[in-house]
């Protein structure tokens, strides 16, 4: 009888932690009304519906919370509880998925979301060993070089002076293998560099390239996409798994369904970035993959056993190939 009674105080005490409401504080840099603030304020709606008010997701957009790399500290630390972020941000927590900016890497973005479906069990296994986990991954597009004068050729752009990105010592090496001069700053000081000349080139998406308008000083493009960026949603595996699994099976569909919905979205978005930004004087310079691939590959065997670890990478190349 004791064991019994015991017994179901254990059950109703389970039964209690499991009702207890969950609240989840998500950093982003999306904007604030842009499409990807707007989808993530729709999956937060639709966990609250699906779980009854048990599951609810503040957002933090527009960098309200900080750059990436202090989202991620943030998370570290339990201040935030998930984030959208890049793969570039993502590298202060694992650096594998680095590879997909690896520039000319990949032939087409076809090709990298095939290599990107062979690999992820192996990144989603370092994030959880770092305790999160990916809700849903997205592409956040093609980037394409914008430079201050028509630099379309490896032999003109040679020497130029390009923005990159703070907090990764190898990023800076395999630029400078690469033959360019690379000038580490914040992202919010692109704009004011490019005007003064500290910096001719920023490589980015087309969508952003627009919307900070970074075009206005940067005119020129080069036509073909220089590296890829993607995207998750991450959030703290102790927070997740507060969740009932039945429950978080039926948010994780709606997150992915969502992340589904950025990949299209996105696509159209840069596109039309492109041709708002040609109306407005942006030039499309033509080039040639062929003839950037001798620079590039100096520059992967810096990111190889640099920013990526070397056998992540190898098997990164590997699955490239494989989709060809």
């Amino acid at each position: 009888m004791k064991k019994l009674f015991l017994a179901a105080i254990a059950a109703l005490v389970a039964r209690t932690a499991q009702a207890q409401p969950v609240t989840i504080k998500l950093g982003t840099l999306a904007p604030q009304g842009s499409t990807w603030h707007e989808l993530l304020k729709e999956m937060g709606q639709r966990w609250e519906q699906i779980s009854g008010g048990q599951v609810k997701l503040r957002i933090y957009a527009g960098g309200a919370q900080g750059s990436e790399g202090d989202m991620v500290r943030k998370l570290g630390i339990n201040q935030l509880q998930a984030a959208s972020i890049s793969n570039v941000g993502m590298h202060d927590v694992i650096p594998e998925p680095t590879v997909f900016s690896v520039p000319f890497l990949f032939d087409d973005e076809k090709q990298l979301d095939c290599a990107f479906d062979k690999v992820r069990p192996s990144i989603e296994a370092s994030l959880d060993q770092r305790g999160l986990v990916a809700l849903q991954w997205s592409r956040i597009g093609a980037v394409h070089m914008f430079c201050t004068k028509a630099l379309g050729t490896p032999a003109e752009m040679k020497g130029a002076k390009m923005w990159v990105w703070e907090g990764d010592p190898k990023s800076v090496a395999a630029f400078r293998a690469a033959g360019f001069t690379p000038v580490v700053l914040s992202s919010a000081d692109i704009y004011a560099s490019l005007q003064t000349g500290m910096i001719e080139c920023v490589p980015a998406v087309p969508l952003y390239a627009l919307t900070a308008r970074q075009f206005e000083k940067a005119n020129h493009m080069l036509g073909v996409p220089w590296s890829y960026v993607i995207g998750a949603t991450v959030i703290r595996k102790d927070t997740w798994e507060k969740i009932p699994p039945d429950l978080r099976a039926k948010l994780l569909a709606v997150a992915v369904e969502l992340g589904g919905k950025v990949d299209t979205e996105v696509k159209k978005l840069n596109a039309d970035a492109v041709a708002a930004m040609q109306k407005q004087g942006l030039t499309v310079m033509p080039s040639d993959v062929a003839s950037w691939r001798p620079s590039m590959e100096r520059a992967a065997a810096v990111v190889r056993g640099g920013s990526v670890p070397a056998p992540f990478f190898d098997q990164t190349t590997k699955a490239r190939d494989a989709c060809r």
